[in-house]
């Protein structure tokens, strides 16, 4: 658990140190709150169930289709040509549903995404049913 800390205080301090060197904002979150006016206890212990649920964020660089054949003849150093042009958003997916745009971003040698566009909550919803 220590660990998980020690990573999110070197992601936080690249990303404050990032925040000046180029057009990265800092975005203030707004935190879900016990409003004991708005919601019953029993509504509360749902969403607190609800926030609990583990799901599945991945990054989606680009898709190529390619066949059977041509997968099977790849080997290391082969390249496959994707379908999105170099420079573009990743999609950023949770559990498969698009969720948001971003662009992949280096903070002390690994890997990370800024989100540079996020979809509406109506338009995730439309795209459910």
């Amino acid at each position: 658990m220590a660990d998980d800390k020690d990573t999110m205080d070197e992601w936080a301090a690249a990303m404050a140190e990032a925040e000046g060197t180029d057009d990265a904002k800092a975005v203030d979150l707004e935190e879900l709150k016990d409003e004991k006016s708005n919601i019953s206890v029993d509504e509360q212990r749902k969403l607190d169930t609800i926030l609990d649920i583990p799901v599945t964020i991945s990054m989606e660089v680009g898709r190529a289709k390619i066949s059977i054949r041509n997968l099977l003849q790849l080997n290391q150093g082969s390249v496959v040509e994707l379908e999105r042009v170099a420079g573009e958003p990743l999609d950023v997916l949770v559990n498969g549903t698009l969720i948001a745009h971003g662009e992949v971003v280096v903070v002390n040698d690994k890997f990370g995404i800024r989100l540079t566009d996020v979809i509406s909550q109506i338009e995730r919803i439309k795209k459910l049913r």
